[in-house]
């Protein structure tokens, strides 16, 4: 049984279909990249999983660990340990970057996670998570807190948004190290290089699976035809 199963998913907003008949699957410890163009439906489908506000499906089902959650709100789909890396970290006025990364797991050290996104413990473990933080700091943080939260499932939308190229080997690493730990990861992203690191890949276009298998593959067909909200045409009729 797959850890994450998405069954016949729809979702739609007024006439406009986001989301259309989508199906995926996850297994445990596995590290699943969805590529897709802006305005596919990525984004949407991790909301629709983490049980953001807004977000309910129209159709179809949801299965975490072989239970239906497409109903539950998102503090009881993290309680089943589903977790979300935003491509906006959120600001918590009046808490410490060690306090952030300890919500979870009061007797945490949180050094070894900041060491993991590149940056250095006896800077930041004190400082405030607000506005004095840069973006791409808060980024990292952000990514630090999904190591120290030890989720079963976690999703990251867009990891690299925001962050300079070179840390994305911090991203590398924080993905591995939530495979070692045996949390399973849907990474979402629009670039190919980004999806090579995965165990396996699909590609989204207008709201439905257009491609799927070794990442390498999935990249490459991704590549040679890319599309968006308003370019379907170029998989319409090559639905494998």
């Amino acid at each position: 049984m797959s850890l994450l199963e998405i069954k016949n998913l729809s979702f739609q907003v007024g006439t406009a279909k986001i989301l259309d008949d989508f199906c995926l699957s996850i297994e445990g410890a596995e590290v699943h990249a969805l590529l897709g163009t802006n305005g596919t439906g990525k984004s949407t489908l991790a909301y629709l999983i983490a049980g953001c506000e807004g977000y309910h499906p129209t159709g179809g089902t949801i299965l975490f660990d072989g239970r239906a959650i497409h109903t539950f709100k998102i503090h009881e789909r993290a309680q089943l340990g589903i977790t979300m890396a935003w491509q906006e970290p959120v600001r918590f006025e009046g808490i410490s970057v060690a306090q952030y990364l300890a919500l979870k797991h009061r007797d945490l050290d949180p050094a070894p996670f900041l060491e993991m996104v590149g940056l250095e413990p006896v800077r930041y473990l004190t400082r405030m998570v607000d506005r004095s933080l840069s973006g791409g700091e808060r980024k990292r943080i952000e990514l630090a807190s999904i190591l120290a939260l030890r989720p079963r499932l976690a999703i990251f939308d867009e990891p690299d948004s925001g962050i300079d190229m070179l840390s994305i080997y911090d991203i590398i690493n924080v993905i591995n190290a939530c495979k070692e730990g045996d949390s399973a990861v849907l990474l979402i992203t629009h670039r190919e290089e980004i999806a090579l690191i995965a165990d396996q890949a699909s590609q989204v276009c207008r709201g439905r699976i257009v491609s799927f298998g070794a990442p390498a593959k999935v990249a490459a067909y991704y590549k040679s035809r890319q599309c968006s909200a308003c370019e379907t045409e170029v998989c319409a009729d090559d639905r494998p």
